[in-house]
């Protein structure tokens, strides 16, 4: 775990420091001295006696007690000198910058762990190896440039990547922001971003910690973690942006089931993320933006004023906001209008024209502000054609941002022309938003991102029947029988059936589910694809000429008979993740999930909320929700049957793939007609 030794240092030693300062030696040192470390600083190589004006020791074992060791030499010598420095030097923390461990080779791997092992044994921390460092503003441990702002209010990031870390910090600070901390954890050896999360969360303190986190991930291993602290920070107030980069192959299998197509490691991550309530990004402009955006004060409605004197951006901001959810509505006041030049408009966008003076913005956001109450927050645009100084606009905003209740969200597009004004105010502390469609798709994915959820609270089921048939049958495909058991334990409602293998049972079972029946194939996968399903069979002679050719088709054991139901297809379904657990889908179902595609994804366990909203975010929610006199199907019906498949699936969790496909929903209910369900014992 992380310790003081790490966060706030009383001394540092860089083991192989060097004068050449393009060297990562050189650079961690040069880094350190330069923003005034407040410490001790020693550093030792083999060849010198004096590096960059400080003492040099060429010996690590003359060393004095130190507390953080930066490493900057050959991977074979590290795992000696951390147990030199951990054993006798009282060293606690390590940042390795070094490279050729696991990352290469096997041989790499396994001074690794050598060196996580004796780390351990003093209840040391480490981060790396394979890494650029770590800076806060006790100290700025890392071999590269940019160094930001750092100030405990800015953002606190966590990067996988250290080569990605710079770029996004570049992205960061052309907007003005400022950085609290800066971990890269590289191999994440001992500690990976997870670990460094749960760190941020334990020691929060809601009057001196960052409340903007940000995260750049190439893999996950320990979601479970990560969805705890993350979720436990946003519910302190806390908000969290991330980038999960390199989609996993292992989403792209084969599969056998409807779920198991359309579930993939990727879906997985989304899943997890919208559960946390973290905003997840796709690229370093899109985080940046969004970090900036976390910056100011939250947005409480989805009402925005567009207040501009650019024409085209303010359309271009109308875009991006309206086709992410957000709204523009229109506005009216004479009174405003009186106050600005000839030509402006108040209808929203806002426009007081290319002439528009600071006075014109003051009284404009002053009516934003007070006097228009289905107005949320503003956006400002405000550039130059280079004709004038602005620095009565940008004064004026700032002003203006110190005080309004609502949200101001500045747009300074004119980074050429107005340099020096957006520098100004930048120095003030705020943040510019310089592109107004990138503004606008962070401003609605921070907005449409919901929050953590909360206790799934999931109805009891009849555990001690679940688990005797999971653990009284073998891997693959359940048999109907067991199948249906399954659903009865669970409490999801299904069709009256039967499972014949003569055409004499099949005529007796249709007699007594009633006329009509429908009639389907056990065994093969695709029903439809190979005539295995046959609606509407309302007589015996028919019932017994379709079991005689149906029982023929290939991997055919048996035939299915169930009431011929009548309603909307509709689909639930869940797949086991390794490492996620169990991600529950619901969608259209029949052919229609095949064709559309059209599912949404939550891990389970699944609240009633979190049910209630995937199903609300479908595309084909208006069809579900009935439209054009079409009956609709039973919300609180299909929401309860998906929860009870995530009771199922927390009670069982060897189910690897599973599909209720079709659920039939009316206005009366939801049953289920088919389903599959697939176990592994051996998943993790």
């Amino acid at each position: 775990m992380i310790n003081q030794q790490l966060i706030n240092p009383r001394s540092i030693v860089v083991i192989g420091g060097s004068n050449d300062t393009t060297k990562p030696g050189g650079k961690v040192l040069k880094n350190l001295i330069d923003h005034n470390f407040p410490g001790k600083l020693y550093v030792t190589n083999p060849k010198e006696d004096e590096i960059q004006g400080i003492k040099c020791y060429r010996d690590p074992n003359d060393l004095p007690e130190v507390d953080l060791a930066i490493l900057a030499i050959a991977a074979r010598f590290c795992p000696a000198t951390v147990d030199l420095l951990a054993k006798q030097k009282n060293t606690r923390a390590f940042i390795i910058l070094s490279a050729g461990f696991h990352e290469e080779s096997e041989a790499g791997a396994a001074l690794e762990r050598e060196i996580v092992d004796t780390i351990n044994s003093v209840n040391g921390c480490l981060i790396g190896p394979n890494c650029i460092g770590v800076m806060n503003h006790h100290h700025t441990s890392v071999f590269t440039t940019p160094i930001p702002k750092l100030d405990p209010k800015g953002v606190d990031f966590i990067s996988g990547s250290g080569a990605t870390a710079v770029f996004i910090m570049e992205a960061a600070m052309t907007k003005g922001l400022s950085f609290s901390s800066v971990y890269s954890v590289g191999n994440s050896a001992q500690m990976g971003v997870e670990e460094v999360l749960q760190y941020l969360d334990e020691t929060f303190d809601p009057a001196t910690s960052s409340r903007v986190k940000l995260l750049y991930v190439e893999s996950i291993d320990k979601p479970q973690l990560l969805l705890k602290h993350a979720s436990s920070l946003i519910n302190k107030g806390c908000r969290i942006a991330a980038i999960k980069s390199g989609s996993s192959s292992a989403g792209s299998r084969a599969a056998s089931s409807h779920t198991g197509a359309l579930a993939s490691s990727d879906s997985a991550v989304d899943a997890l993320f919208r559960k946390a309530g973290i905003v997840r990004c796709y690229g370093r402009e899109e985080l940046a933006t969004v970090a900036a955006v976390f910056m100011h004060k939250p947005l409480t409605g989805k009402n925005i004023a567009v207040i501009t004197h650019a024409g085209g951006p303010a359309v271009m901001l109308t875009d991006a906001l309206s086709n992410n959810g957000l709204e523009v509505p229109h506005l009216e006041s004479p009174e405003l209008l009186a106050k600005l030049l000839p030509g402006s408009s108040v209808a929203n966008p806002i426009d007081f024209l290319a002439t528009g003076t600071a006075e014109n913005l003051g009284d404009i956001i002053g009516y934003c502000e007070n006097k228009f109450d289905n107005i949320d927050a503003m956006a400002v645009i405000f550039g130059s054609p280079g004709l004038t100084e602005v620095y009565d606009v940008y004064k004026l905003l700032d002003e203006k941002m110190k005080t309004a209740r609502k949200p101001i969200y500045p747009i300074l597009p004119s980074v050429v022309n107005v340099k020096n004004e957006i520098e100004y105010f930048l120095s003030l502390g705020r943040i510019n938003f310089p592109d107004e469609v990138v503004f606008g798709n962070a401003l609605a994915k921070v907005y449409n991102t919901p929050a953590p959820a909360g206790d799934a609270g999931l109805p009891a089921v009849d555990t001690k029947t679940i688990r005797r048939v999971i653990e009284g049958s073998d891997d693959g495909y359940l048999s109907p029988d067991k199948v249906q058991q399954l659903l009865d334990a669970a409490g999801i409602p299904r069709a009256g059936e039967a499972v014949v293998t003569t055409k004499e049972d099949a005529v007796a079972a249709a007699r007594k589910l009633g006329y009509p029946v429908v009639m389907k194939v056990v065994g093969p996968v695709h029903k439809s694809d190979v005539g295995g399903v046959v609606l509407n069979v309302k007589d015996d002679e028919t019932v017994a000429r379709e079991f005689e050719r149906m029982i023929k088709i290939q991997d055919t054991t048996a035939i299915l008979l169930q009431p011929m139901l009548s309603g909307t297809q509709i689909f639930a379904g869940a797949k086991f993740e390794p490492k996620f657990g169990h991600m529950i889908l619901c969608g259209l179902g029949g052919i229609f999930i095949e064709v559309l595609k059209d599912v949404q994804t939550s891990l389970s366990p699944v609240s009633a909320a979190e049910a209630d909203r995937m199903i609300k975010s479908l595309k084909s929610y208006q069809i579900i929700k009935g439209v054009r006199g079409q009956e609709g199907v039973n919300e609180p019906a299909f929401v309860d049957a998906i929860v009870r498949l995530s009771a199922l699936c927390e009670a069982a969790p060897e189910i690897a793939e599973m599909d209720i496909n079709p659920l039939l929903g009316n206005e009366k209910g939801v049953v289920a007609v088919d389903a599959r369900i697939r176990i592994e014992k051996n998943q993790k």
